[in-house]
């Protein structure tokens, strides 16, 4: 595809690319580091898929589009994601950073238009199970009787993972400030939420992460930081807590709450609203799979209608 040529034809291009620039950052801010780095990655790649120089010469080029020529660009770019074999959840991120986008251009009065460029379907019959139980009560039980610095560090953060049902990004921009023992609470900032919400802490969970402060010590900064020689003392990121469960033989660190989602709702006998409130899902609808694939339902509608021949 050729590179759009960015010139609007009623503005000074010197205005244009201060609008462009100013769209872009107040499109990032008030994001938390993870969500900022995400978002800066799909604006990246569909800047490389328009052949642009950078996010803003491709922002500039798609909002000096036509409606119609916008969205057929972002047609285009739907293909170019399917024909790389990305999986549904990356294109569909992308995608909703670009709708974004062109959002907020549409409220700060840049265009009068929006993108009409709809997700892919996404199919929810993966296993959501995560790993065997007593895989990871071995794991825990190892990691407590190593009982070194690192076997701390990694034992607080799969209880944290299992426990209290976080993601590897809540984990990993954790602070020390964010933890208050006494007071048997942790402070996170959910997924897709701008302020900080406080969960109780387990008697367990508490006893873990008060092991581990007593090894990290109580300066401030990242609750979790890296043993390995290269970066050793800074903020732990996701991609080492992945190598870390990876590692142990539990597989993503995202399998580990699927465990303890679907283990809460094995011992509150399905009451997925009480669970939503353990696993924080906006769309209960997510809960619902889960409790489908911990029943089975499919199958015992199956066994029903095969005996009944």
């Amino acid at each position: 595809m050729s590179k759009v040529i960015i010139v609007h034809p009623q503005i000074p291009s010197r205005l244009v690319k201060q609008k462009i620039a100013a769209l872009i950052q107040a499109f990032l801010s008030g994001r938390n580091a993870l969500t900022i780095r995400a978002y800066r990655q799909d604006l990246n790649d569909f800047s490389t898929f328009t052949r642009s120089s950078d996010v803003d010469d491709a922002a500039r080029g798609l909002l000096s589009l036509a409606p119609g020529d916008a969205n057929a660009l972002a047609l285009g770019y739907k293909a170019n994601l399917v024909e790389r074999g990305l999986q549904a959840s990356t294109i569909n991120r992308r995608l909703a950073a670009l709708r974004a986008m062109v959002k907020l251009a549409r409220t700060l009065g840049i265009v009068v238009w929006n993108l009409e460029v709809q997700n892919l379907k996404v199919e929810h019959d993966r296993d959501l199970r995560g790993p065997a139980r007593g895989t990871l009560k071995k794991v825990l039980h190892d990691l407590k009787q190593c009982g070194d610095g690192k076997a701390r560090r990694d034992l607080a953060i799969l209880r944290l993972l299992h426990d209290l049902g976080l993601r590897r990004g809540e984990v990993v921009s954790l602070d020390l400030a964010h933890v208050a023992l006494e007071a048997g609470t942790l402070s996170i900032k959910g997924k897709g939420r701008t302020t900080r919400m406080t969960l109780t802490l387990p008697d367990e969970t508490a006893g873990v992460l008060t092991a581990w402060i007593a090894a990290r010590g109580t300066a401030p900064g990242p609750l979790f930081t890296n043993f390995d020689r290269a970066g050793k003392g800074a903020r732990l990121t996701g991609t080492s807590v992945y190598r870390l469960t990876r590692g142990l033989g539990l597989g993503r660190p995202h399998g580990v709450r699927h465990l303890a989602i679907t283990e809460a709702l094995d011992l509150l006998g399905g009451d997925v609203r009480k669970v939503q409130r353990f696993s924080r899902h906006r769309d209960l609808r997510v809960l619902n799979v889960y409790d489908d694939n911990r029943q089975d339902l499919a199958g015992e509608v199956a066994r029903i209608v095969a005996a009944n021949l």
